[in-house]
């Protein structure tokens, strides 16, 4: 794509002055939108990752703390990302965070991987904030750009055959990893099944089995499903965002699951921290925090 190097220089500029929102213009937007819609095309709905990687959870616009956590695990191609999805809606700045990762994801193709989280969708983040972000700084039609772009994201990944990954949690439906492989693109995500399960379930360790979502959507389920789906499948690790979670991080299932949340601050209600997970080689994940700042932003004192 032509002008991308100039356009992820400028989206950089947001290092410097944190906060100020990017001088974009429409037509490079989707011209990024349609290149990132081919490459994500080209690869499977359920990817095949290899260790080392660094795995982000929710965003939600919070550009300059997408920032901050390439700061902390290496700017693109120095390290290998994948995140889980939500990088719209709430935050103030959407657009800078979706245009900076689908920049990446056409340099780096094989570099960084970006699922589907729930807001990557027309009737979500129509009402969440990124139509009207859309909708006050561009227009309508770019704003339906971008859910074209989103119906053809991958939903789930496996690292190393052991690291099951995906936005939301596990299916009732969900037998074999093939049914994945097997859903086609464009999609939107259905109200129910198990697209909608894969992008809005929850655990609880109140139950067993499963449970009746609070959300109104989809299912919970407890930590004798995240047993017994590893074992079938011979995975060691469920991780997934969706929650926000105190210290950015958060074990589930004696450590067979993991919550991982990327928006310290979040929405300026929250005061929890935000967390990268590296895993490394040998499958060892650590955690790296982004702490709760005083300010605004959320920056480090």
């Amino acid at each position: 794509m032509e002008g991308l190097d100039v356009l992820i220089e400028r989206l950089l500029e947001g290092k410097n002055n944190r906060g100020k929102r990017i001088q974009l213009n429409e037509s490079e937007i989707r011209q990024l939108c349609s290149t990132a819609k081919r490459v994500f095309m080209s690869q499977p709905i359920l990817l095949e990752l290899e260790a080392p990687i660094n795995i982000c959870g929710d965003i939600h616009g919070q550009y300059p703390d997408l920032l901050r956590l390439f700061e902390y695990g290496k700017f693109p191609p120095n390290a290998n990302y994948l995140f889980l999805g939500d990088y719209v809606d709430r935050g103030k700045q959407s657009i800078e965070t979706i245009c900076l990762l689908l920049a990446y994801k056409i340099k780096f193709p094989d570099k960084i991987f970006l699922l589907r989280g729930n807001h990557e969708c027309a009737s979500i983040n129509r009402i969440y904030g990124f139509y009207d972000e859309c909708k006050r700084r561009f227009s309508v039609r770019l704003w339906k750009i971008f859910t074209d772009c989103f119906n053809c994201l991958p939903v789930a990944a496996v690292v190393d055959g052991k690291i099951l990954c995906m936005h939301g949690g596990l299916s009732p439906e969900m037998q074999s990893l093939d049914q994945i492989r097997g859903i086609e693109r464009p999609t939107d995500v259905p109200d129910q099944g198990l697209i909608c399960d894969l992008l809005w379930a929850d655990p609880d360790k109140d139950i067993k089995g499963w449970g009746e979502n609070d959300r109104g959507v989809s299912f919970t389920f407890g930590a004798d499903k995240v047993a017994e789906f590893l074992k079938k499948h011979d995975l060691d690790l469920i991780c997934r965002a969706h929650q926000v979670v105190e210290d950015g991080y958060e074990f589930f299932a004696e450590r067979q699951l993991v919550t991982i949340f990327s928006a310290p601050n979040y929405c300026g209600e929250f005061n929890n921290a935000g967390a990268l997970m590296s895993v490394d080689a040998t499958l060892l994940c650590s955690f790296q925090i982004l702490k709760p700042g005083r300010g605004k932003l959320g920056l480090m004192e």
